[in-house]
């Protein structure tokens, strides 16, 4: 594998650690002046000044010039749904015209409207896809992104998205951190029925799962009219007990549900959406270091009110931000809105939205002592922005100023003409 030197950037912006960032410690970035990244196969040797440079045979390596740029850890994308089969622009359209998320869940849209078209999809399609979508998130610094199954609700797809992602990883894109989320939604088959379809979930697909090596987590959408918080705690404890990670969807859409005081009570790894945290759901996490997952993109597609980031913060809490890419209530894995919406409308410092795009990403994958933070030893991880500093990252909003993407020490992306 290539040796690689990164030098001359204007500014290197880095969290530190191998755990998650909580309070205020998300705002505490190492920035260095005029910096440089050695790495040597898929780790990094070195980071800091000019300094590391002396005595070095820069013929030795492949020289990436930054000047005027900036430095920073590969993003991680730590929820994301990017392998489905299937549209629902026209269910989008909808939305824009009046009709609630909930009120089209009712109606059978939502996840259930994926399904019929996931099944129908073939590995040899999902890998196209996928492959086409690892892509983009490249093309904005993502070095690592989680995918979760969930759109089959059935064992033979569930399987084949959870197939798709494996092969993938054997591929040379970005990391993916598998999750079965069979859990999502009742499918038709179990309509009314969702403790039998918890027990099909643990009886029949995850023992395969497991035998197969095909997840590192679990998930539940743990909401009303979906899995209740006894559901939920049955699925993760029997997940954990089976050797799986665990994350929870929670307190979405309905206040008081009580999906947070669960995710501390169970001390899952991180517990996403939490647009109707309480305050004692906030607490039960903080205490737990469970991080909070926050995925303004969806909210801002389905009209709802942001989670209360900056509250969360102040409360001493961990957060996370990630994407939420899926095909119906956040088609989109644009992390420059993803940014302007966590500042502008989140109110999230630029300093708290670099932890929590890099090192608490990380953490919220269970990847912390090896991603999220530019630092000897870790994985050369490492994207870099055309602009001076990280603050220009939402000054400049909704415009991709990555220029360059380096996975575990393999060159995934390099926009053309500029180095």
């Amino acid at each position: 594998m290539k040796s690689y030197l990164f030098k001359n950037a204007s500014e290197l912006v880095t969290p530190k650690g191998t755990a998650l960032k909580k309070g205020e410690e998300m705002r505490e970035l190492t920035v260095i002046p005029n910096g440089c990244v050695i790495t040597e196969g898929n780790r990094i040797k070195a980071v800091g000044g000019p300094e590391i440079l002396q005595g070095l045979d820069e013929a030795e390596y492949i020289v990436i010039d930054c000047t005027g740029k900036t430095i920073m850890p590969g993003l991680v994308d730590s929820h994301t749904h990017f392998i489905f089969g299937g549209y629902r622009a026209e269910e989008f359209n909808w939305r824009l015209n009046g009709e609630s998320y909930i009120s089209i869940m009712e109606r059978g849209g939502g996840i259930v409207a994926s399904t019929k078209a996931t099944r129908a999809t073939s590995l040899d399609e999902f890998l196209e896809v996928g492959r086409k979508r690892l892509r983009s998130f490249a093309n904005f610094g993502v070095t690592t992104v989680e995918g979760k199954s969930g759109y089959g609700l059935d064992k033979e797809t569930e399987l084949r998205q959870l197939e798709a992602m494996a092969r993938l990883n054997q591929e040379d894109w970005i990391r993916i951190v598998p999750t079965y989320m069979g859990p999502h939604e009742i499918p038709a088959e179990f309509k009314g029925r969702p403790d039998d379809y918890i027990d099909f979930c643990l009886n029949e697909v995850l023992p395969e799962v497991k035998e197969r090596g095909l997840a590192t987590f679990c998930d539940i959408f743990t909401e009303k009219g979906v899995f209740n918080i006894e559901q939920s705690r049955k699925f993760l404890t029997a997940a954990r007990e089976a050797g799986f990670g665990i994350r929870m969807h929670a307190d979405e859409l309905f206040a008081g549900f009580g999906g947070a005081e669960l995710a501390g009570e169970l001390k899952v790894t991180s517990a996403d959406h939490l647009l109707k945290i309480s305050e004692e759901g906030i607490k039960a996490m903080r205490d737990n270091n469970v991080c909070g997952t926050l995925l303004p993109l969806t909210a801002f597609s389905i009209k709802a009110d942001y989670a209360p980031a900056r509250k969360m913060v102040d409360m001493g809490m961990g957060v996370a931000l990630a994407t939420d890419l899926n095909p119906g209530s956040c088609y989109s894995e644009s992390i420059p809105l993803l940014i302007a919406l966590s500042t502008i409308y989140m109110g999230l410092r630029m300093e708290e939205v670099v932890t929590a795009l890099t090192l608490n990403g990380a953490a919220a994958l269970g990847l912390a002592e090896e991603k999220g933070s530019l630092e000897a030893g870790k994985l050369a991880d490492i994207a870099v922005f055309d602009v001076p500093n990280h603050q220009f990252l939402t000054y400049h909003f909704g415009v991709n100023e990555c220029v360059y993407t380096m996975s575990e020490g393999r060159e995934v992306y390099r926009k053309q003409d500029i180095f």
